[in-house]
């Protein structure tokens, strides 16, 4: 079935699609950053096929009474069973086991073949103290769903750590449990250029690049994008014209209700060094000792697809380096975090020397998000590594390459340099130096196989001009590359 509304999404759709065919009753936990499009993607695919639909309610900071915030929980979940037909008359049930016997009454009595029941924002729902409500949903699906053969359990939730920790690896009632788990990822280049077009708008394929590095690809952004303004006005009203922009950035970071203060503290970390740092640095930046609840909250981050974590080789021993990737957290603490933005202030940045110092960085993380993108630009089925370099030549002069990918097959070492120009980069006679330094010190380093070739490989917005220095590059890789899907 095609859905006109739903941009991507191909392999969530068919998995949706296919558990509403099945013949068992199924669980399905959809995670992934805040406004990313889980909520939408559940209720496009499955519509009025939703028997039951309850939202927990965020729980801001301040909201300190357990007990009043469980009883609005459950009094929107009443809400939401009235809403789906049950007897109104009856008493609001005090506690979640009478929640969920009340809910498996309103199911018993819908004549639909299968019943699709659809809880989104989990985490908010369950509140700070979850144990009873995820025991009673667990029990809920182990004695009563479950073995009817007719149930599609759907759960979503923007808290990641939250819902990695208590629903997909969670030990008690719910473990082992889930039939299906959906980890939803930003939209690639070639995603939101099927979203531009659209939504009418006209912009060019290097605009297109500047929005995502900006923006990411997640679609909650996008939609405040007008297209009859500029990029440079549609970026001026989202994170200099609005106020709301600060506490949007802390909202990314609710993840879990001690701890999202922490994930703020990384990200801050995290988005003074563009290349990443060590748990070590992260822990000496953040004041929190490096070990077990650190080490956690960095698995969160990397679970939603806030951080990657990538080696670095070139070093006496390998470093796990973490590194912010999420585009719209590196915008916002680079230009926009300080009270004194002003509305305008993005057109007397745009093409002076702080923006391009900015998306010659951005550019490469661009292209790093597109790794499959690269690999099929240079018509490979598979690469053994991908990961930067540092290191020294055999004089001692220094060389780092941002990112190499191994692939054994080809019997080569691929050696990346990502540029970001308005026009086609030329090769000047400095730039053929140091990129001679950089062959060379790789060339000699324990990293490269002496079996193996090495290609220089140029991946740029505009592709390459010819000229006297151009023929070090062995292959080229421009924008129209990473926009195929």
């Amino acid at each position: 079935m095609r859905y006109s509304s739903i941009i991507g999404r191909k392999c969530e759709i068919e998995t949706l699609e296919r558990i509403f065919k099945s013949k068992k009753s199924e669980f399905v936990a959809i995670y992934g950053r805040r406004r990313i499009g889980k909520s939408y993607l559940v209720n496009e695919v499955f519509g009025k096929k939703i028997a039951f639909k309850v939202v927990g309610t965020y729980m801001r900071e301040g909201d300190k009474n357990y007990e009043t915030y469980r009883r609005l929980q459950l009094d929107h979940f009443h809400d939401s069973l009235c809403l789906a037909g049950f007897d109104r008359s009856e008493a609001k049930a005090t506690c979640w086991r009478e929640a969920f016997l009340q809910l498996r009454k309103l199911l018993e009595g819908l004549k639909s073949r299968r019943k699709v029941v659809f809880i989104d924002e989990l985490p908010w729902l369950a509140g700070p103290q979850s144990s009873e409500m995820i025991a009673e949903l667990g029990y809920f699906w182990n004695s009563w769903a479950d073995s009817q053969h007719n149930i599609v359990l759907v759960v979503c939730g923007s808290a990641t750590s939250w819902m990695l920790d208590n629903v997909i690896h969670d030990y008690g009632g719910l473990h082992g449990r889930l039939t299906e788990t959906i980890k939803l990822a930003p939209f690639t280049l070639a995603e939101c250029e099927m979203y531009y077009k659209k939504n009418g708008f006209r912009l060019s394929r290097y605009e297109m690049c500047v929005s995502y590095m900006a923006l990411g690809g997640i679609p909650y952004y996008l939609d405040k994008l007008r297209n009859h303004l500029t990029l440079t006005e549609n970026l001026d009203n989202i994170f200099f014209a609005d106020e709301l922009i600060h506490q949007e950035f802390r909202d990314v970071y609710a993840g879990l209700y001690a701890s999202k203060e922490r994930y703020v503290d990384i990200v801050k970390a995290l988005g003074t060094q563009f290349y990443g740092m060590t748990q070590t640095e992260i822990s000496n930046a953040i004041g929190m000792k490096s070990g077990g609840s650190l080490s956690n909250l960095l698995d969160n981050l990397r679970e939603s697809g806030i951080i990657r974590e990538y080696p670095r080789y070139g070093k006496q021993r390998v470093e796990t380096v973490y590194q912010l990737i999420d585009f719209f957290s590196l915008f916002y603490l680079r230009f926009a975090s300080s009270k004194q933005t002003k509305k305008g202030m993005w057109n007397t940045i745009h093409r002076t020397p702080t923006f391009y110092t900015w998306a010659g960085g951005t550019f490469e993380l661009l292209c790093i998000v597109h790794l499959q993108q690269l690999k099929n630009a240079l018509h490979l089925a598979s690469i053994e590594r991908s990961y930067c370099w540092a290191g020294k030549n055999a004089e001692g002069r220094g060389a780092q390459i941002d990112l190499v990918m191994e692939s054994r097959a080809a019997q080569t070492d691929y050696l990346c340099e990502m540029k970001f120009t308005e026009g086609k980069y030329g090769i000047t006679a400095t730039n053929e130096s140091v990129m001679l330094n950089k062959i060379g010190a790789f060339a000699h380093s324990k990293m490269h196989r002496k079996t193996h070739s090495i290609q220089l490989v140029l991946v740029t917005t505009m592709g390459l001009a010819r000229g006297e220095h151009s023929g070090i590059i062995n292959q080229v890789i421009s924008i129209e590359d990473l926009f195929k899907s």
